[in-house]
């Protein structure tokens, strides 16, 4: 029924895609701050893959501390890829939130900790009832720090998991030398769920503590 949506595609398969950048908003929607770098000294950023990326983006906006957030797609081939293609599975792309964050007013670990309880990381290639690639749980750091604790935590929570009898976890994590370009979604995913108050949100976590 899914066909290549629940198979990873290599990139000799994947949609040429384009060279142009998709037209997207310039201005976080609530935070009124820029999407696009490059951002004040001393901010950092992450991406995050949690299944539907409009609720992780509101997820992340919310916390204090973010300086801002925008969706789009990473971990794919296709350059520049329309929702439309990414859903299709022939980009081999995973929906993702780009997190602009001030370690001085939240940590890392603070944005692991949500990152782990608020979705289910065991899930491979769906989250909830959404099924394919695209929903894949993943976390493309940017910094040797951010790899690593990204790694402990994984480590730790997939105890806590099993702990409670559930599965291994699916999460891909990648370091900050890899190859993984983000690629900002179109203006109408920006802020969704600001723009559309009664929009989907397929957030769900496990139940189990991620102790951070």
């Amino acid at each position: 029924m899914f066909g290549t949506k629940t198979r990873l595609i290599s990139r000799e398969e994947a949609l040429p895609g384009r060279a142009e950048a998709l037209p997207t908003d310039e201005v976080h929607a609530v935070l009124g701050t820029p999407l696009k770098g490059p951002f004040p000294a001393g901010v950092e950023t992450v991406v995050f893959g949690m299944g539907c990326f409009w609720g992780v983006e509101r997820l992340f906006w919310q916390q204090s501390g973010v300086y801002t957030t925008a969706a789009g797609y990473v971990g794919g081939y296709t350059p520049n890829p329309t929702y439309r293609e990414v859903c299709t599975g022939q980009t081999g792309h995973t929906e993702g939130v780009l997190i602009a964050y001030d370690p001085q007013k939240i940590s890392f670990d603070a944005l692991l900790k949500l990152f782990w309880e608020r979705h289910d990381p065991t899930q491979g290639f769906r989250q909830g009832n959404d099924v394919g690639t695209q929903y894949r749980s993943a976390i493309f750091t940017t910094t040797q720090a951010q790899y690593e604790a990204a790694l402990k935590s994984r480590d730790a929570f997939e105890a806590a998991l099993a702990g409670k009898g559930l599965g291994p976890i699916t999460t891909e994590i990648f370091g900050p030398d890899s190859e993984t370009p983000f690629y900002y979604a179109e203006d109408y995913h920006q802020g969704y769920l600001e723009k559309n108050l009664d929009g989907y949100c397929g957030l769900k976590g496990t139940g189990v503590t991620c102790a951070i």
